[in-house]
């Protein structure tokens, strides 16, 4: 369990799901649709929804590609952590929001996986944070011009590692989308 004492409660972080992040990316409706259907069950288990929302060069504040995709809305009282680096906790309010709600466990879904996904995971690992992934509901678009490998092996790969993930005191791992259960029965 956690190491962080007195935070025995879970939310699901929504990782950068912004129309410039994951137009084009893999399996992207799907994706969309499994982050939606987890938005709504942890609003039903009154489990926070902490969103992050990504903004560099490329990706402009207030522009259309900065936007969470049109699939997802934010609610007017869930934390939206503004970023612009990788790890979504570097330079952020997100340690003080989820530290203020008691947050010690994370549901992680998103994108990129090969990017701001796997440094967010890792960022609330060595933080403290027990931290799962949901292994059907994060994506990332093809990189393979770089010398990537393609993205469905950068997400199997991906979902490979976090599964074995382990420190002391902390627990990782992935789980489906279907299995996801916020009352504490499954996930």
């Amino acid at each position: 369990m956690t190491t962080l004492t007195d935070r025995p409660n879970t939310a699901l972080l929504v990782v950068d799901v912004q129309s410039g992040v994951v137009e084009g990316a893999h399996e992207r409706d799907a994706v969309v649709a499994n982050i939606g259907g987890l938005v709504e069950r942890a609003r039903g288990a009154d489990v926070p929804v902490v969103w992050v929302r990504h903004s560099d060069e490329g990706l402009q504040k207030g522009s259309d590609d900065w936007r969470i995709v049109s699939e997802l809305t934010p609610g007017d009282a869930e934390p939206l952590i503004e970023k612009s680096y990788g790890d979504s906790f570097e330079d952020t309010a997100l340690e003080a929001v989820l530290s203020g709600l008691g947050i010690g466990r994370l549901v992680v879904v998103g994108a990129e996986t090969d990017a701001c996904i796997r440094s967010t995971l890792h960022g609330a690992f060595v933080r403290g944070y027990d931290a799962i992934l949901v292994s059907d509901a994060h994506t990332t678009g093809d990189k393979t011009a770089w010398g990537a490998p393609p993205p469905d092996q950068v997400i199997a790969h991906t979902n490979l590692y976090w599964t074995y993930q382990t420190a002391p005191g902390r627990t990782a791992g992935t789980i489906e989308t279907k299995d996801v259960a916020f009352d504490g029965s499954k996930s």
